[in-house]
């Protein structure tokens, strides 16, 4: 198990510059980066793999952004640029060295007008095909496509983890994987350990957030039953600190953080990664 932290935490969009922030997560002891990447030719990631290597750090996840010009139940052009962006992001993926991309890779984010049955039933023929393209060209370059669940609120298409399994059954790809999100599913889910051990082997990627997408740990969630349930599936992989302050100012407008939910971003990923390191190891 690898503990990392998303860049949306200190810097947006992410560029060369930003790998500034490697050798302070390394000092803060961090094992991996999620990198976001919302222009994929806004850096360059082989210079970026090498400050990693320079830093000490892997970079452990790809993470997608999708607005409404990328959205893969959207209108053709915007199926046809979520196809595009998200080739581009598995290349750098592979230019980075990390094994994911990850993300609500399905739709884009805020999309939430409550389609009648039959249209949903279409929108998810729509999405199904194009994964499959997508989860093909990921079998190739030898990366996995981990999808999140997203609440209610961030979109009306997969909100719980059987919807992400059912979805993952319709592709059919190895390279479809469930990732899974303690916020989002915080709100969605009876009970996060149960969703946990029934998305089994398919758990492919692990977000820990508070419940209030502050400090994990400092908030309700039972972290102890999540740690069982992890054990239980015998998950090895990144789990990764994904929070927002208002520092970041387009994040966090995207993500509605309207007040100050932590003192300080650093105390997000400090005392999160030693909790973390406590609680789930």
């Amino acid at each position: 198990m690898r503990f990392g932290i998303n860049s949306f935490l200190f810097t947006f969009p992410f560029t060369n510059e930003s790998t500034k922030w490697f050798k302070t997560f390394k000092k803060w002891g961090f094992d991996s980066v999620e990198i976001a990447i919302d222009d994929p030719a806004g850096f360059d990631a082989q210079q970026v793999k090498q400050e990693l290597d320079k830093a000490g750090l892997v970079c452990g996840s790809a993470c997608g952004c999708f607005g409404p010009d990328r959205d893969l139940r959207g209108d053709a052009q915007a199926q046809r640029n979520a196809i595009d962006y998200i080739k581009a992001c598995i290349d750098h993926a592979v230019t980075l060295g990390c094994p994911s991309v990850i993300g609500p890779v399905y739709s884009a984010v805020g999309r939430t007008g409550g389609a009648e049955p039959a249209e949903y039933k279409k929108q998810w023929k729509t999405v199904v095909k194009n994964l499959k393209v997508v989860c093909k060209y990921a079998e190739k370059r030898g990366i996995l496509i981990c999808m999140e669940p997203l609440n209610r609120f961030e979109t009306d298409f997969i909100n719980t983890v059987d919807q992400a399994l059912k979805m993952i059954q319709d592709v059919g790809s190895p390279s479809l994987k469930l990732h899974y999100d303690t916020f989002h599913m915080n709100i969605e889910e009876k009970c996060q350990a149960d969703a946990i051990k029934r998305a089994g082997k398919h758990l492919g990627h692990f977000h820990a957030c508070g419940c209030d997408r502050g400090t994990p740990g400092n908030d309700h969630i039972d972290w102890t039953g999540i740690a069982k349930a992890l054990k239980a599936v015998k998950y090895d992989k990144e789990v990764v600190i994904e929070s927002f302050t208002r520092d970041v100012i387009v994040i966090a407008k995207a993500a509605a953080i309207w007040r100050q939910i932590e003192p300080t971003r650093q105390e997000i990923a400090t005392k999160g990664l030693k909790f973390l390191k406590q609680t789930l190891r």
